[in-house]
């Protein structure tokens, strides 16, 4: 396999480095609405009664407050905390089951917050309630996220026996100066520990997250937690670009903004980063993430056939997905919808109906051939005109001729090459496929509109 996987172009990338979504839906959460109810939710579930299911469970606690961080999160050292979420956790998934538990599952996934908060026996409540309530695969591929300060070695043991298979590690940076100014510090002994335990016990796969983009970060301070990392050997890495936005995000206000580094570093940091990885043998999947080849995310995409979800690159898209838990959102049917996004609130819906929706949309027959279409770009860089136009029942070149005008910038700029059936992303137009996908996206034709998001790199 080439090693060739992006041809870095310094003008066209600060030319297009712009706001833009993520795209882990189409439509964006912007369009989520409380008008959205649960009878549209219920009906949403009955439409593909064949489709497995994917689900994703949201665990809010932290034991720190790490400054860079936008999730939804609590910071907390009472476990007992803990103990009283799970108990409307439990009253949520009892619920979701009757409209839901006779579906197989296939997927499952422990965000947040940080999921490991939970001792061993929350764990093993937890997910005796989840089986209790649904039927999972033999081979399902249960995950969860594991913040490696806050945890013992057995913790792995005991995930293990409880039927996790993948685990993803928020490593972010091994330099100890960048992890005290963002409150993140850890041991890297430990995280080594951590990966070679799991590697015994025989998880599938460990994926390692890094942010690029802190305070005293810089092109050879970066390239020395790569070196750390390489030597780990994970089979997937995440390479998180950090949005400073503390207008948005309170945490955020505790680092220095003189210590950032500047834009012109982190795309040299993004640029080394990705030449690393690439040179050593990984498979750039997209935006910020690369897997070794005989992953399951690498195969799919030379297959043409990876998805994308609010969990990022998945081999499942053809699953429904259900999110429960504060904040959490589903992908049912043909609808998105979010749950209540503050604790009690949170609280307060599940006592009073047993389900916390809060708002999210309907798709309509163009919503989802757009999401078709930007799907098929940002997983698989090609899009089969003609494959659209038979699953839609449309002409491509008409319906899109707007998008297609749009484009043109792209197709001029040599970043994307177009013929009768195909729409191809070039390897320098790779890093900008958000850009790319913009030109799809109705929603974004008011332009003001982008400044509610992060810049695409």
């Amino acid at each position: 396999m080439s090693n060739e996987q992006i041809i870095w172009d310094q003008a066209l990338i600060e030319k297009y480095n712009y706001s833009g979504p993520r795209y882990t839906s189409y439509p964006t959460a912007l369009e989520f609405n409380e008008a959205f109810t649960s009878a549209e939710f219920e009906m949403a579930c009955k439409q593909y009664p064949d489709r497995k299911l994917s689900l994703y469970i949201h665990i809010p606690f932290c034991h720190k407050l790490c400054y860079y961080c936008g999730c939804n999160k609590i910071i907390t050292r009472h476990q007992h905390k803990a103990d009283q979420y799970l108990d409307a956790l439990e009253q949520e998934i009892k619920q979701r089951a009757t409209l839901l538990g006779d579906r197989q599952v296939s997927q499952l996934h422990w965000g947040g917050g940080t999921p490991t908060f939970l001792t061993a026996e929350q764990i093993s409540r937890l997910m005796n309630s989840l089986r209790a309530s649904f039927n999972f695969d033999d081979d399902a591929e249960i995950s969860i996220e594991v913040d490696p300060r806050e945890i013992e070695l057995d913790i792995l043991d005991h995930l293990r026996s409880e039927g996790f298979n993948r685990l993803s590690i928020g490593v972010q940076d091994f330099n100890k100066d960048v992890q005290k100014l963002v409150n993140r510090e850890q041991d890297e002994q430990f995280i080594f520990a951590m990966v070679e335990r799991a590697r015994e016990l025989g998880f599938r796969s460990t994926n390692l997250d890094l942010i690029y983009g802190l305070p005293l970060q810089n092109r050879e301070v970066f390239a020395q937690t790569l070196e750390q990392v390489l030597k780990m050997n994970p089979g997937r890495l995440s390479v998180f670009n950090y949005a400073h936005m503390p207008k948005l995000f309170a945490a955020q206000r505790k680092i220095s903004e003189e210590l950032l580094p500047s834009a012109k570093e982190k795309l040299g940091i993004l640029q080394d980063t990705i030449a690393t990885l690439t040179g050593a043998g990984y498979q750039f999947i997209g935006m910020d993430h690369f897997a070794k080849p005989d992953d399951e995310l690498a195969i799919a995409q030379r297959e043409g056939i990876l998805h994308r979800n609010f969990q990022g690159y998945t081999t499942q898209g053809e699953c429904d997905l259900l999110g429960m838990g504060v904040s959490a959102i589903s992908m049912i049917g043909d609808c998105y919808a979010q749950n209540q996004k503050e604790l009690k609130h949170y609280y307060r819906d599940i006592e009073e109906k047993h389900n916390a929706l809060w708002k999210g949309v309907s798709l309509d027959a163009d919503d989802l051939l757009r999401r078709e279409v930007i799907k098929a770009l940002i997983c698989n860089f090609q899009l089969d005109k003609k494959a659209i136009e038979t699953e839609f029942n449309i002409d491509f070149d008409q319906y899109f001729a707007e998008d297609l005008a749009l484009l043109k910038t792209f197709i001029n700029d040599e970043l994307v090459s177009i013929d009768e059936q195909h729409i191809f992303v070039e390897l320098k137009g790779r890093l900008l496929i958000r850009n790319i996908c913009m030109c799809f996206d109705k929603y974004l034709r008011d332009r003001a509109r982008q400044q509610q998001f992060s810049r695409v790199i």
